[in-house]
């Protein structure tokens, strides 16, 4: 009998051991982990990222552009002149928000809404990439001759942001984009016009990273005179602030001018310097 007591004393701790070693992996199997920041702003440069703002949080957006660098000396290097956007959004929940936004080019109102489909996530549940979806309405209100009606002065944008934050370091995003304009500037461009836009960031430090953006309009759908959108900005995080330096061929910061509306060529030095200043509060 004592012979017995003891091969189960001695056997009971490794039995319990067992059986946490056990729990602890079950537990393991069952975690989710979600990938965070693919990009640390609602935008990647000119278009929208995959990022929604936060629940009950309100991010700030202040925009500029300034006229293109090849103005020359007198000119100062198209810093005498510049058009500005201020933005404003919120988040409803952790996956939907809305915004609105102001911008002095063509004076232009826009309203859109992002929802956040799925979520990039490793572990029990394996979602390779993060997708949201974005809407969004423009109307130009700048006087023209003649007179356009409400209509003939809207657009209409829809897309599908993928991403894929590959490491700490990179992450990649594709943007299939439709946009529809109720009146085209000019008469044999096309009213609805499908593009798809790529872009990424290369994080430098912990608070600094390298972004670019290019966004590629599909052939014969609108005249020779446009240009696709080519940008590269450097990022700077501090605290609820982020900052980017960049350059950009597009004048305009609204889907239908950046994507359908670039004017400028990189080849030809129709460069845009610019900034965006994105501060988020709770």
């Amino acid at each position: 009998m004592r012979k017995i007591f003891l091969l189960i004393s001695f056997i009971l701790p490794f039995s319990a051991f067992a059986q946490e070693d056990l729990m602890e992996l079950v537990s393991d199997s069952n975690e989710v982990f979600v990938r965070t920041a693919t990009f640390k702003a609602t935008r990647i440069i000119n278009g929208h990222s995959v990022e929604t703002v936060g629940k009950n949080n309100m991010d700030f957006i202040i925009s500029h552009r300034f006229d293109r660098i090849n103005r020359g000396f007198e000119e100062f290097f198209g810093l005498d002149a510049a058009t500005n956007r201020l933005g404003l959004e919120y988040g409803i929940n952790d996956r939907f928000m809305i915004g609105l936004g102001r911008s002095s080019f063509q004076k232009t109102f826009d309203y859109f809404a992002k929802y956040k489909l799925l979520r990039q996530t490793s572990g029990a549940v394996n979602t390779p990439v993060s997708v949201t979806l974005f809407g969004g309405y423009a109307i130009r209100t700048q006087k023209t001759t003649p007179q356009l009606s409400g209509s003939d002065r809207s657009s209409y944008t829809a897309q599908f942001l993928i991403a894929r934050k590959f490491s700490e370091a990179f992450s990649l995003q594709l943007s299939p984009t439709l946009i529809h304009r109720n009146r085209a500037d000019i008469f044999t461009d096309n009213k609805t016009v499908i593009a798809t836009g790529i872009g990424g960031r290369m994080k430098l430090t912990k608070r600094t990273s390298l972004n670019g953006e290019y966004n590629y309009v599909l052939p014969n759908q609108i005249d020779d005179n446009y240009k696709n959108n080519l940008s590269f900005s450097f990022d700077l995080e501090t605290g609820g602030h982020v900052f980017q330096l960049l350059f950009t061929n597009s004048f305009g910061m609204t889907e239908r001018q950046f994507i359908t509306e670039t004017d400028g060529s990189w080849g030809s030095g129709d460069i845009h310097f610019g900034f965006n200043i994105s501060r988020t509060s709770k």
